[in-house]
């Protein structure tokens, strides 16, 4: 299981839901996905704080939980939608085949 914990909030992913969305394979990032990539972790950043500091003086919403999900989920689509860089193997593999087929 992957999970992420930070003091009592925590998320986390079965194991065969990360390995069916994720690969290990790295993005192009276009330069626009990238802004919103960063401003988007520094969104999470700044809630995730929030949170954290807010839960010692009285209990967090729920509203703050579920806002911090939804921007998680964003980032992982904008990450996700970002094509993936195809090794150099695989565009030798792709190029033999088309040599000898």
């Amino acid at each position: 299981m992957i999970a992420t914990t930070t003091a009592q909030l925590s998320f986390a992913v079965t194991d065969s839901v990360a390995s069916q969305t994720i690969s290990h394979r790295p993005r192009r990032i276009s330069p626009q996905a990238g802004r919103a990539l960063e401003k988007l972790s520094h969104a999470i950043e700044y809630l995730t704080d929030e949170y954290v500091h807010a839960s010692g003086s009285h209990v967090p919403s729920g509203a703050q939980l579920q806002a911090i999900q939804l921007l998680m989920a964003i980032h992982r689509c904008v990450y996700l939608e970002s094509p993936e860089i195809q090794p150099f193997s695989e565009h030798c593999r792709v190029l033999l085949r088309q040599l000898f087929a």
